[in-house]
């Protein structure tokens, strides 16, 4: 019989570990598919984690069921106040999320905070696709990120723990000695793997002592430090060591040992790169393309108007629905008493009916609701460049500033950015102050040549980055299309226009709205292609005046 993959040997140490010290070590995330090696890894835990209690929860639901609070059915039913008890206000328990790539920020909050106390654990399940993940607040709160996706339950056997073993090491633990040396050498080797948080590092450190005392000794050594820094610094290592090949392999590299032995092999660097090369022999092979898949993850869809969010606090209103009180809404009273007033005769001739004027049932509760559109930023690349510059950014200037003075009604903030001779000019950050924006414009440059590429690419990090705080960015450009400034610097036309069209389609892959207005003096097929690659409105406007590009804009966009 065939030994059991690695990934599931490590998902069966880091059980064994969390046994050990479930307090200490946090949790897990594991991502898999719902099936019979998910469902084998899951029977395990509860004897693994006893006495710990195991509840599980879902991404909706509510305050009340968490932290306990007015049963309002009950209450109403019985006619006194009825309190429930929440699953965090209860004893130490493991709390199982399901679906964790669908949990909401507010619930990924309330949990975090219910970690940091050391009180309970979690166990992540998280089932989504590339696109998908749990929330990083509560991924960096659990030690073990283990992925079980591309695992064959013929290839997992059954996980049977040595609970007799378990109880002496929990009882060894806090005798456990670490050298205080060590922490410095486990913090620096997270650093050169690209690890940030210092969650990380102290999980490292808890796992070690939990091996030393299920291996029976009374300090953690070197072999100790190398399995637990593989089992955490592995799956969130963001970057191959700078000093060690790309290859995982390196931590292999045939080295001297004669060598190395001549010169101290007892100084305080050894440690250190002996853990950086444990840690770098067990990288996954797709690191650098599950860094940039992670990069590109939170391109988002957008609307020229700002996109719609739903939600029960403010905005719009909308017509209230069915539900329960709980996870902060708003109770429509009116709404409420609408729905509870057809069914007051049958109720108080009901048996049993309480003695009260108004009946009111938990279905008849209705909830706000509402909804609020984001601020939306246009961002502005205009073409800087040739004898027409001063023209083209003039117009600009007063379509930016025609546009800001409506902007407070339709929460419109808005940047520009010029682009002439090898590079790009920020010549207004976001911003929604006229007067500022008058001071920033009055002194505009122009001339040289045309790199329409790095506009474009300056335009698209700034939708980037302004995404990340809530805005939803759309990109105007204003351009006669006679790109010739390659992003390399080198004036070479058509590798101008070859990198202006593989940075439109970035643009339209990360979903960022887009206007092209020609403002050459005849139209240019270029920039209608142009259009094309952004998937975007294209509009001539060869004779374009500030009030002409403002009111296109706002055809378009609105």
């Amino acid at each position: 019989m065939t030994s059991a993959p690695p990934a599931w040997q490590d998902a069966t140490l880091a059980l064994t570990l969390m046994a050990v010290d479930p307090a200490g070590l946090g949790g897990f995330w594991l991502k898999a598919r719902s099936g019979p090696v998910r469902d084998r890894w899951i029977s395990a835990l509860p004897l693994a984690l006893s006495p710990r209690t195991t509840r599980r929860l879902h991404p909706a639901i509510s305050d009340d069921q968490l932290f306990g609070g007015l049963d309002l059915a009950a209450t109403l039913e019985a006619g006194q106040t009825v309190m429930t008890e929440g699953v965090l206000n209860g004893a130490a328990a493991n709390l199982v999320l399901t679906m964790a790539e669908r949990c909401p920020s507010s619930l990924a909050a309330k949990l975090a905070i219910a970690l940091d106390h050391g009180f309970h654990c979690a166990v992540l399940l998280d089932e989504g696709c590339e696109e998908e993940r749990a929330p990083e607040v509560l991924t960096d709160r659990v030690a073990f990120h283990i992925d079980l996706g591309d695992l064959s339950h013929r290839d997992c056997p059954e996980i049977v723990l040595d609970h007799d073993r378990i109880e002496i090491a929990r009882l060894a633990l806090p005798k456990v000695f670490l050298d205080p040396g060590l922490i410095a050498d486990v913090t620096r080797v997270a650093l050169r793997l690209g690890i940030t948080s210092l969650r990380a590092p102290s999980f490292a450190l808890r796992a070690a002592r939990a091996l030393a005392a299920i291996q029976r000794t009374d300090h953690v050594d070197e072999s100790h430090l190398s399995q637990a820094l593989t089992l955490v610094y592995g799956p969130r290592a963001t970057q191959i060591p700078q000093d060690m090949p790309e290859e995982a392999t390196a931590a292999q590299d045939n080295v001297n040992d004669a060598e190395r032995e001549s010169k101290q092999p007892q100084s305080r660097d050894l440690p250190e790169e002996l853990l950086l090369q444990a840690v770098a022999a067990n990288l996954p092979k797709d690191l650098l393309d599950r860094v940039d898949l992670t990069k590109a993850r939170q391109a988002a869809q957008g609307s020229g108007s700002g996109a719609a969010k739903k939600g029960n606090r403010r905005g719009r209103p909308k017509p209230s629905q069915k539900g329960q009180l709980g996870s902060g809404a708003q109770i429509d009273l009116i709404a409420t008493l609408r729905a509870a007033a057809p069914w007051q005769t049958i109720r108080k001739t009901a048996l049993h009916a309480p003695d009260r004027r108004l009946q009111v049932r938990a279905s008849d509760i209705r909830l706000k609701r509402f909804e609020e559109k984001s601020d939306r930023l246009l961002i502005f690349a205009v073409d800087a460049s040739g004898s027409a510059a001063l023209a083209r950014l003039a117009e600009a200037k007063g379509a930016v500033e025609l546009l800001l003075a409506e902007a407070y009604a339709r929460r419109d903030h808005v940047a520009l950015i010029a682009f002439r001779g090898a590079g790009t000019d920020l010549l207004l950050p976001p911003t929604r102050s006229l007067v500022q924006t008058k001071k920033r414009l009055s002194a505009l440059p122009g001339g040289g040549g045309t790199p329409l590429a790095a506009g474009l690419e300056a335009a698209l990090q700034m939708a980037e980055k302004t995404r990340g705080k809530g805005l939803t960015p759309t990109i105007v450009v204003l351009t006669d299309g006679r790109a010739n400034i390659a992003l390399d610097g080198s004036a070479n036309r058509s590798a101008a226009s070859e990198d202006a069209k593989q940075i439109a389609r970035m643009i339209r892959a990360r979903q960022t709205p887009a206007l092209v207005i020609d403002t050459g003096n005849r139209p240019q097929k270029a920039l209608s292609d142009l259009a094309l690659d952004l998937a975007a409105p294209y509009l001539p406007l060869p004779r374009a005046d500030a009030h002409r590009v403002s009111q296109a804009i706002e055809a378009v966009l609105d």
